[in-house]
């Protein structure tokens, strides 16, 4: 009996649909700790955080998932099987999304809270999309994949054993693994954060302040004329009018603002110091040299043998060079103070106080490793590492 030939339109929306599935999984899987994060998001927002120690490994398993059916779709490996896992998938995440959208409308319109994750990261963080645009984009998607799943009966299997198409599907699956496990050990493919190499945190997170000149008017006590000096004549003005403090008397100061304030693009980042004063001003916009800041999102969490063997010895060429170092984390002041004890900490650690909505998502987000290195220059992010990959020269 002669097998039905796959027809060519349907051909296309297989190649199609296989493809978002890839693209999607591949973005995803470039950094999977920013998978995870986006699971814990969704935890938080379903009132589930207890389930955060999950959310890095189930992030992985999601990624696996969507660029292994992706794989198996376009070399067309068990089709009737892979068929089915689209669907599932794609019900799962169409029932999701419109529930998401509904409730974003409903807080939007109505005032209602519902915690709502604003942004699906279903195409990592390379696409940013509404809750309402990830559902009308899930919509899309599930047309093709309920005709991919009523045609699944007329697409042939590859001309593999039953045997040599799961060895091959193992293959794709494979793939996306090796890519996820380097990420983890070392930074992701594609940096999105907002420490990424080149970016000038100052215009980032400092608040530049208003900028004014100052007039400061004085009366001459004799016959009465004014003067307006600025703080520079001021310092000279004895030269011109040797007596002029004993013969001019202050009456008022006027101010002129020749640039408003500009407030930073991303408010709320913090390095608050024991006393709780933030420095981070005065850190992030150093203009007399270079600042190594070791990130440290929790310390709880931090790779203690890393920070041990990996970081420490880095500290004395650091120092010696000139150069300042800090630390930030995310945890409180009486786990810094122990951590700092406990481990013989030189550099002083400041903290970034937890968002209560957003969670850590400022440190979190700086670099995919705990502890991670961000050298700073005049505000400018001019490199940054993994802890496993700490240069073992300064």
């Amino acid at each position: 009996m002669v097998k039905q030939k796959e027809q060519i339109w349907v051909k296309i929306i297989r190649i199609l649909l296989a493809a978002v599935f890839l693209v999607s999984g591949f973005l995803k899987a470039i950094d999977p700790v920013a998978s995870g994060i986006k699971m814990d998001e969704y935890f938080i927002s379903f009132g589930m955080s207890f389930m955060h120690p999950l959310s890095i490994y189930l992030g992985f398993l999601m990624n696996v998932a969507e660029f292994t059916l992706g794989f198996m779709l376009l070399f067309r490996i068990r089709v009737k099987l892979t068929s089915l896992g689209y669907l599932l998938f794609m019900s799962f995440f169409f029932l999701l999304t419109l529930w998401l959208a509904v409730a974003e409308h409903l807080e939007v319109k109505y005032n209602y809270d519902f915690g709502v994750v604003k942004d699906c990261g279903c195409f990592g963080q390379e696409i940013q999309l509404s809750n309402l645009q990830t559902f009308l984009k899930n919509v899309i998607i599930l047309i093709p994949t309920l005709i991919i799943f009523a045609k699944r009966k007329s697409i042939p299997d590859v001309r593999l054993t039953i045997l040599g198409q799961w060895i091959f599907a193992c293959l794709g699956m494979a793939i996306v693994v090796i890519l996820q496990f380097y990420c983890l050990r070392n930074l992701p493919l594609k940096d999105y954060s907002d420490w990424k190499v080149g970016n000038n945190l100052v215009d980032i997170f400092i608040e530049q302040p208003e900028q004014k000149d100052m007039f400061f008017i004085y009366k001459n006590n004799v016959d009465g004329t004014v003067k307006e000096l600025t703080s520079g004549d001021l310092a000279t003005i004895t030269n011109q009018i040797p007596d002029f403090y004993s013969s001019w008397s202050f009456v008022d100061r006027r101010d002129s603002v020749v640039q408003e304030a500009i407030p930073p693009q991303i408010a709320g980042f913090n390095m608050l110091d024991e006393n709780h004063s933030d420095v981070s001003a005065k850190i992030i916009n150093n203009q007399s040299d270079s600042v190594y800041v070791l990130i440290m999102h929790d310390l709880d969490e931090t790779n203690i043998k890393a920070f041990n063997e990996n970081f420490k010895n880095l500290v004395t060429q650091i120092e010696t060079n000139g150069y300042t170092i800090v630390g930030i984390t995310n945890s409180p002041q009486e786990t810094i103070d122990a951590f700092v004890k406990n481990n013989s900490v030189s550099f002083p650690i400041y903290q970034n106080p937890i968002h209560p909505v957003k969670g850590p998502f400022m440190v979190r987000d700086a670099i995919r490793s705990n502890p991670g290195m961000i050298l700073i220059h005049k505000g400018m992010v001019l490199d940054k590492w993994a802890w496993r990959n700490f240069p073992t020269q300064i």
